[in-house]
């Protein structure tokens, strides 16, 4: 037999089958006790969902390290009538993988986008204050956003929100950057974190608490495969062309930089890869 016939044949078996698994309900995922004074983490996720997708290094400060993370969710998505469903189910998700949860304003955010901040320079400068205001509040260690070409509208405008919030802050304002990919690919990731196997299986089960998306298109399903092409991608773009690939299975690439008051700036030269076994409050000391 062709083992190869097996191995596609399995793959596409266990797409089909997933579809018919539940979604949502399950009990709580496993979580340590986080400190009062821990470090502060906070995901800037442009819809409900975001923060469990590119979430595999907050998940592992969380376990790791006993990092505080919060998700905020910056928008509740554009379809307005979807948007009380989608803060309930969101509200579940941070329950099940042990994330705390913020909101922006009622409703979340709107019109978080480009065309916005080119064109309506009053309603994008109140959006950037409220942005402002949550770092002021939570003073995190780090944050995560997307980054700059992230093919999507709303990310694409959320990693500029959050830039140009950073940009009114006080001059002593510090905090570690980690911006993340996963409508548009980037050019120059410069870092690429092992995700274990129970941890990826953690964050897709607090994915199917986002009944409504996933009922409309099973991307919880295909998040294997997409972390598996992480592996492929940065064993290239982290690691360098032509370099030995780690023996990752599953991976989440990032781009991580310092914010030093005025700007991000590089932290290390080339690209790191943080295995499994390693503390991930380790890429936080540099």
């Amino acid at each position: 037999m062709n083992p190869y016939l097996h191995f596609v044949s399995e793959y596409a078996r266990l797409a089909k089958a997933g579809r018919a698994w539940p979604l949502g309900g399950f009990p709580r995922c496993p979580r340590p006790e986080v400190a009062p004074d821990a470090p502060v983490a906070l995901i800037f996720s442009p819809h409900p969902d975001d923060e469990v997708i590119i979430g595999g290094l907050a998940l592992r400060l969380l376990r790791e390290a006993k990092w505080n993370v919060i998700n905020v969710a910056v928008t509740q998505g554009s379809n307005k009538v979807r948007q009380a469903g989608r803060w309930a189910e969101l509200q579940a998700c941070c329950d099940c993988i042990g994330f705390g949860l913020v909101p922006t304003q009622r409703g979340g955010l709107e019109k978080v986008n480009l065309a916005t901040r080119e064109r309506d320079r009053a309603h994008w400068a109140a959006s950037v204050q409220i942005i402002a205001q949550i770092l002021l509040r939570h003073r995190p260690a780090a944050i995560f956003f997307p980054h700059e070409a992230d093919w999507n509208s709303s990310h694409i405008g959320t990693h500029h929100l959050v830039m140009d919030a950073l940009r009114t802050l006080p001059a002593d304002f510090r905090t570690m950057a980690v911006e993340t990919e996963f409508w548009g690919a980037m050019a120059s990731p410069n870092l690429m974190v092992e995700i274990s196997t129970p941890d990826l299986a953690d964050l897709i089960t607090a994915l199917t608490f986002h009944v409504g998306e996933v009922q409309r298109n099973p991307y919880h399903l295909t998040l294997p495969a997409w972390m598996m092409d992480n592996v492929r991608r940065g064993g290239e773009l982290v690691g360098g062309q032509g370099g030995a690939v780690p023996d990752f299975t599953f991976a989440t690439l990032y781009r991580l930089r310092r914010w030093n008051g005025r700007e991000l700036e590089a932290i290390y030269a080339g690209g790191r890869n943080l295995a499994g076994g390693q503390n991930a409050a380790e890429l936080f000391r540099a």
